[in-house]
């Protein structure tokens, strides 16, 4: 059964990640606030929290990847990811340390890291090889609806009951719901079992992938010594002269550009390859970087996220149909790519970091100069 285009398995795991996502961006859009404002945790500490929590955000993406193609199951170690996710959450309905909140946001990313490539493998094994872009934008679309009305309602209860430790808590209460409901409706949705892949060890799987996916791994590692923290990109916003509160309200600008590209990106992917879609987005993420060197307007800065948003989109849903195509053994390949993308995180926000004690804009040129290589390189690689 097919609704908008796609199965409607699709279509359901898209709203488990807009359940999920309404629980998340809900604390995350706030997190920085309540980590220091509240709990007294220093702008350096909760550095080292991020730059870590993207770390462990992708540090089970090739296990979970590999296990998921060995046995041909998803559900099972989707739903153990979105499990772990949710329990971290109910952690924070009695944290008031920074080691608890610390523990949180490691635990929960843990959870995220788990969930992500058997889900991406059920999603590529559940749709059509000439829609998959499609497929896979509709989810992401669907995922960042929610990362859209999560900041939303934080915004409301900050500014209904103000900047406190009760309505932070309160908030917390409010944003285990929505997590709990992905985990019940997962429950429900039917498992699509692919063929067991060849049980090899699995720290030998990747040596089992094709030199073409190879290629652009390093690539992808490449540029990703340019993707710092978003946290930088709302510290430049904040100094722009946006309120803490308007902060908040630009990180949903930033989905709602994500949810209005991402079917059409997908698309796109598909009518012209999508290759051509890889490209485009290290252009824009360039084009972002030298924008927020010279940027002094909000006007500039509400732009700037726009085009971080539809980057996003392209790199968030047709990164993964790109390693479909190129790769059989789908779980490993995103996993592989998850994992080693993700241990250059930590790197280039601590860079970033440094180049910003210095001066800000030398944060954004070395994150230009990098992802303008990383564009060259990739423009060669697929034009041999």
């Amino acid at each position: 059964m097919k609704i908008f285009g796609v199965n409607l398995n699709i279509l359901l795991l898209g709203i488990v990640s807009f359940l999920t996502d309404v629980s998340s961006e809900m604390i995350f859009s706030v997190f920085s606030i309540f980590f220091t404002a509240i709990i007294g945790g220093t702008t350096a500490l909760l550095g080292i929290v991020e730059g870590l929590a993207d770390f462990s955000a992708s540090s089970l993406d090739y296990i979970a990847g590999y296990l998921s193609d060995k046995t041909g199951k998803h559900k099972t170690y989707a739903m153990i990811g979105y499990g772990f996710s949710t329990l971290a959450k109910a952690s924070l309905l009695t944290a008031s340390t920074v080691h608890s909140l610390f523990a949180f946001r490691i635990v929960e990313r843990l959870g995220k890291s788990f969930r992500g490539p058997p889900r991406d493998s059920w999603i590529a094994a559940i749709s059509e090889k000439q829609t998959r872009g499609y497929s896979f934008g509709i989810h992401k679309a669907l995922d960042k609806a929610g990362a859209v009305l999560g900041p939303f309602i934080a915004f409301l209860l900050l500014s209904w009951l103000g900047q406190n430790i009760s309505t932070f808590k309160l908030l917390f209460v409010i944003a285990l719901v929505p997590a709990a409901l992905s985990v019940i409706l997962l429950l429900f949705i039917r498992d699509k079992k692919s063929k067991p892949a060849k049980k090899e060890n699995i720290f030998k799987a990747y040596f089992t992938l094709n030199k073409e996916f190879k290629r652009y791994l390093f690539i992808a590692c490449l540029f990703s010594l340019a993707y710092f923290s978003f946290s930088f990109l709302l510290l430049k916003a904040y100094q722009a002269g946006f309120a803490i509160k308007d902060v908040v309200l630009l990180y949903a600008l930033f989905n709602i550009s994500f949810v209005l590209v991402s079917a059409p990106i997908g698309k796109l992917g598909d009518k012209i390859g999508r290759s051509r879609i890889i490209m485009l987005s290290y252009l824009l993420y360039l084009l972002m970087c030298v924008g927020f060197i010279f940027a002094t307007s909000k006007a500039m800065i509400i732009l700037l996220f726009i085009i971080f948003g539809i980057f996003f989109a392209i790199d968030e849903g047709q990164t993964k149909a790109y390693i479909s195509d190129l790769e059989k053994s789908r779980g490993t390949a995103i996993g592989v790519y998850n994992f080693f993308t993700g241990l250059v995180y930590l790197p280039a926000s601590v860079i970033a970091g440094w180049l910003w004690m210095i001066k800000p804009e030398y944060a954004f040129a070395f994150a230009g100069a990098i992802s303008f290589t990383a564009l060259i390189l990739f423009t060669v690689q697929t034009h041999r």
